[in-house]
């Protein structure tokens, strides 16, 4: 048997292809909305608590404890609870700043976002220390009289802080004058 080909085949239905092209994004222009998705399944409206914890509680805090979610009750976003995750050691330390925790975290949100806090003992990374930029040099001069006093501090962090509040106090004697 022949097959007929005297009829039209039929046309084939393309797929819809999303038009490529466009301008480049960089990886940490997509990563808060990858972020955002998980953390909110985790219980975080925003995730700056978390990468912002040492800032919130200090450093010594943030080393023995961190965040794992906020859970509201349903359709608030008020007077939540926070939970922790704490160093089985350093509970009993926490359990007696939580007030100053829930102080701390509801001025970062700006409202009473956390009333409770539980904890956790378990495993905390500590944060990773960031690198923070060096503040240029001044390219103001030291007044005379100062200069020669401060080169014989042979700490560099306090002379660079002595010679700044020095060139501020110069600067700020002359706009009085």
């Amino acid at each position: 048997m022949s097959r007929d080909r005297s009829k039209p085949s039929k046309p084939r239905t393309r797929t819809y292809e999303r038009p490529r092209g466009g301008q480049a994004r960089a990886i940490a222009d997509l990563m808060p909305d990858i972020g955002r998705a998980a953390f909110r399944r985790f219980g975080f409206v925003q995730s700056s608590v978390v990468t912002r914890w040492p800032e919130i509680v200090g450093q010594h805090h943030a080393k023995v404890c961190v965040p794992e979610a906020i859970r509201f009750a349903p359709g608030e976003k008020s007077e939540g609870t926070m939970q922790l995750v704490v160093l089985p050691a350093h509970a009993p330390l926490i359990q007696h700043v939580i007030p100053e925790i829930i102080e701390r975290v509801n001025r970062f949100f700006g409202y009473n976002a956390v009333s409770r806090v539980k904890l956790r003992q378990g495993e905390v990374k500590p944060p990773v220390p960031r690198d923070r930029a060096a503040a240029p040099p001044s390219l103001k001069p030291i007044p005379l009289e100062l200069g020669e006093s401060l080169r014989d501090i042979g700490d560099p962090e306090l002379r660079e802080v002595l010679e700044s509040l020095a060139r501020s106090l110069d600067q700020s004697s002359r706009n009085r004058n």
